[in-house]
């Protein structure tokens, strides 16, 4: 492929004898990956029932390589949830956080939801998770990937960081910042972003990385971990910007990270005026290496926490607790009583008859510019209750009482997908009419409602398959 001379120029001079061999990388095929949905199921079971070529990625437990003739973004596994399709590279970062059940986490420049729906996956519902993108176009992407994942404690924004960091000041527990860049490391998976590069695009890039993870600083508690990442190679946009950090916020410190025999340390040497040691244990990931693109990750802690985790486990900012009109009241119970998933009904939240179930440690958050907060029940209409896409997707196995559940290579599940009615006459359901929760090998994918052993469609039409 074409590369710019400027760029190879300047590899040249970062790899010296390794030069030649980072060149070839560029003949290899580029590699494909998906990654599962570890809050749905296991990578074990995913490998019993997926029939795709599946090689685990070695460095990413739930990572995998499938071969192109897969095709799994057509399969009706993709549609319930249960991977999400990602460049093998690019798990690293997510996969370096650790990230807990009940923290507070924010995926900062999250779109289209690769590193947010893994991060939202370990917090197995309990927590927050705020995932931001300041392109509205690209926040729509993110907040539906993220709904596909089923991840019900999620609030998704979309503004600049400076206005997100006044308002979460030492907030969370874990950020993730993967930070807008001059993508090099990119180049053989996308060969258009070879063609826009320039040489002074990595220092403008550094400016505005610069800016981000400053903002994102200011919203770490302290004793908390902030992961940055790029999928870029200029030392410009990775360790000089860890560099930047570490001297305007001294009580910030690199942590070691999960090795792998592919992995590189990070460079000082490549910093102005010489850089600090710690910035070896940074990770640099380098196609000629390992069977994935470039990639850059640093993770940081801030400090020592004023308080134990026991201390900060009693100050939690409390759900806001809504009222709901008496009669909407017997309508949701009535939906909800065939429902098996924990809810906390003080945490539901009713908006010009939509209903929302509102994460409990986000509390009251005003002149933000988000798309969801929390998790999207459905609607309240004069007589009943019409549950949504999302909430379909946030269900588990057996958690609705009345299922159909069809076999993934039945051909009703294909027509179900594409927005049409089918006949389950055949099928067994603990309902005989009204709503039906749609499944593939128990995994939801939508609602229906039956009626004669007919079943109206009611999967979300702005997601059908084509």
């Amino acid at each position: 492929m074409n590369l710019p001379k400027a760029f190879i120029e300047k590899m040249k001079t970062i790899l010296g004898d390794e030069f030649d061999d980072f060149m070839k990388s560029y003949e290899a095929p580029r590699n494909f990956g998906l990654r599962v949905n570890t809050a749905k199921l296991s990578a074990e079971e995913f490998e019993r029932i997926a029939p795709f070529h599946l090689t685990q990625i070695p460095w990413v437990e739930n990572g995998y390589y499938y071969e192109e003739q897969d095709a799994p973004a057509r399969h009706p596994f993709y549609y319930a949830g249960m991977y999400y399709l990602q460049e093998p590279s690019a798990m690293t970062p997510a996969s370096r956080l650790q990230v807990l059940p009940g923290e507070k986490v924010l995926d900062l420049c999250a779109a289209p939801g690769g590193k947010a729906t893994e991060l939202g996956a370990k917090l197995r519902g309990e927590g927050l998770l705020v995932a931001n993108d300041i392109s509205a176009s690209r926040a729509k992407a993110l907040l539906k990937n993220v709904e596909v994942f089923g991840i019900p404690n999620s609030f998704i924004t979309n503004e600049i960081p400076g206005k997100l960091s006044g308002q979460f000041e030492e907030f969370f527990d874990k950020i993730l910042v993967d930070a807008p860049c001059s993508g090099e490391g990119m180049f053989r998976k996308d060969p258009a972003v070879a063609k826009v590069w320039d040489k002074e695009k990595p220092l403008l890039c550094a400016k505005q990385q610069k800016v981000i993870i400053m903002q994102a600083a200011k919203m770490l508690r302290p004793g908390g971990q902030l992961l940055y990442s790029t999928c870029t190679f200029s030392p410009e946009e990775n360790e000089e910007v860890i560099q930047y950090l570490l001297s305007v916020s001294p009580e910030f410190e690199i942590r070691e990270m999960p090795g792998y025999e592919g992995f590189s340390e990070g460079r000082p040497d490549l910093v102005k005026d010489g850089g600090h040691p710690d910035l070896r244990k940074c990770i640099r990931i380098w196609p000629h290496k390992m069977s994935g693109e470039g990639h850059f990750i640093a993770l940081l802690s801030k400090g020592k926490p004023t308080g134990t985790d026991t201390d900060r486990e009693h100050v939690k900012t409390p759900g806001v607790k809504l009222k709901i009109a008496k009669a909407d009241l017997m309508i949701l119970d009535d939906f909800l009583k065939d429902i098996s998933m924990d809810m906390d009904m003080n945490d539901v939240e009713v908006r010009k008859g939509q209903v929302y179930y509102v994460p409990k440690l986000l509390g009251e958050r005003k002149g933000l510019t988000f798309l969801r907060n929390g998790l999207y029940l459905g609607e309240l209409k004069k007589d009943r209750f019409e549950p949504s896409q999302s909430f379909a997707m946030a269900l588990g196995k057996g958690q609705y009482v009345s299922c159909v559940n069809l076999n993934w290579s039945d051909s009703r599940v294909g027509k179900y997908l594409r927005g049409e009615t089918i006949y389950v006459d055949d099928l067994q359901v603990k309902h005989s009419k009204g709503w039906q929760l749609v499944c593939i090998s128990g995994f939801p994918l939508g609602w229906g409602k039956l009626v004669n052993g007919t079943l109206k469609n009611k999967y979300h039409p702005g997601w059908r398959m084509k």
